[in-house]
């Protein structure tokens, strides 16, 4: 009999038993619980949450969530209610002027394009970082946090990050001054992570953030 519980241990297997061909990878995935991708709704919320994690740790950008979502009485907000929020209030958060106004962004974006999670859900990788970066102040990089955590897409590489370029720099002993041929080898490296580079980020992510040892 097939349970719910045995799909989400096949599917926690399946990708651990590719990464676990990475022996340095390995490792470090040994020190951390396994992790399963989850698909969510409201993709503009999170979208907005990614904006205002740039260039914060975790920690500090799980409270500047909170208080967002407290505005609201810690009910998810509309695209129009956000828009409909004064300025000064969202930035009494602790959002800068410019995080306040890529937020505004988002939500005019969606409401004018009558964007509904299906439709993001239905664009692949490529079409996604594409749209979604017509947005003033949504970037790639921010577009693959939504694609990784919320759209639960199993193979994006955020060459880009800061967090995963030190990473992998420590994990391997890579030079980190030219930055150039330190992304020409995350790429070779992370071919072969593929069809699970997402969760190798992760990992790498949640080895840096909680400093442990291998």
């Amino acid at each position: 009999m097939i349970t719910i519980e045995g799909i989400v241990l096949y599917l926690k297997m399946e990708h651990l038993l590719h990464l676990y061909k990475d022996k340095k990878l390995k490792k470090i995935i040994g020190l951390q619980e396994p992790y399963v991708l989850v698909s969510r709704k409201n993709v503009y919320l999170y979208l907005c949450s990614s904006i205002m994690s740039q260039q914060l740790n975790t920690k500090v950008a799980a409270v500047i969530f909170e208080r967002f979502l407290n505005l609201y009485k810690n009910k998810k907000p509309s695209v129009q209610q956000i828009i409909d929020t004064p300025f000064e209030t969202l930035r009494s958060i602790g959002l800068s002027n410019a995080k306040t106004q890529y937020v505004q962004n988002v939500c005019k974006f969606f409401l004018a394009e009558k964007i509904t999670d299906t439709t993001l859900h239905k664009m692949s990788n490529e079409e996604l970082i594409k749209y979604l970066s017509q947005i003033k102040g949504v970037g790639q990089w921010t577009v693959e946090m939504i694609l990784m955590f919320t759209l639960g897409r199993e193979d994006v590489f955020a060459i880009d990050d800061l967090g995963i370029q030190q990473s992998i720099a420590k994990l391997y002993q890579l030079n980190v001054t030219d930055k150039k041929a330190l992304k020409e080898k995350m790429i070779l490296l992370s071919a072969k992570w593929s069809p699970y580079r997402t969760y190798a980020c992760r990992y790498l992510w949640g080895w840096k953030d909680n400093e442990l040892k291998v």
